[in-house]
């Protein structure tokens, strides 16, 4: 499914800006030919500021349809127009194949190994390594001496790398939903969030996002 005109698209910028990068930038869709979509100037969600766009910019895109799905999509700057006195943007229009969807409700998980810091109190952490992760959770890999329960509360740390080369540090708190023991004697932890701020998860999801496209890209 394709966007359509008068449709909101929601973006971010690439951008070695860590802070540019993590704006999230809306805007509607004016008009359309072939192979582009013609959007307006877009606006900063948290500030309202008008932002300019140059050519070649590259953005992640994503547009919710009616039934609570977002459709993910990467696009790039290749033009510009004035219609109607209206100064409008050019994207390049997405390939349907190559689209992701998440659910409102459900969130896209990825293999990945990402450093994790996890605290059990005051005086116990220590790092360890991902093997997926998610909007809604993780799994974690850990030697067998660190002792898991499954409903414990643990606070964490991710430290998540973006295709732009910024890299941001994700605070939250999980719980912990099951343990296997591997037969490499590691134990593998699968944990949800309960306390997790919508920017911060927007970064993860940002990332699972950016590693799907990699994948389909091989």
């Amino acid at each position: 499914m394709l966007p359509k005109v008068n449709q909101m698209l929601y973006f971010q910028i690439a951008s070695s800006d860590e802070a540019e990068a993590a704006v999230v930038y809306k805007s509607r869709i004016a008009d359309e030919e072939d192979q582009a979509l013609h959007i307006e100037y877009p606006i900063s969600e948290s500030s309202g500021r008008m932002k300019r766009l140059f050519l070649g910019d590259e953005l992640s895109v994503y547009f919710m349809t009616g039934d609570g799905v977002k459709h993910f999509f990467d696009s790039h700057v290749i033009g510009f127009k004035e219609e109607e006195g209206l100064k409008l943007v050019k994207l390049m229009k997405p390939d349907p194949e190559r689209m992701t969807k998440v659910q409102r409700r459900s969130f896209l998980r990825v293999p990945a190994e990402l450093e994790l810091a996890v605290k059990f109190s005051d005086h116990i952490r220590f790092l360890c390594h991902t093997d997926d992760i998610g909007g809604g959770g993780i799994s974690f890999l850990c030697d067998n001496k660190w002792s898991f329960q499954q409903e414990q509360q643990i606070e964490c740390w991710l430290l998540v790398p973006f295709k732009n080369g910024s890299v941001e540090h994700v605070p939250f708190k999980a719980e912990v939903v099951r343990i296997n023991l591997l037969q490499s004697g590691r134990k593998q932890v699968m944990i949800k969030f309960i306390a997790i701020s919508d920017t911060e998860r927007q970064k993860i999801i940002r990332f699972c996002f950016e590693k799907q496209l990699e994948y389909r890209n091989r």
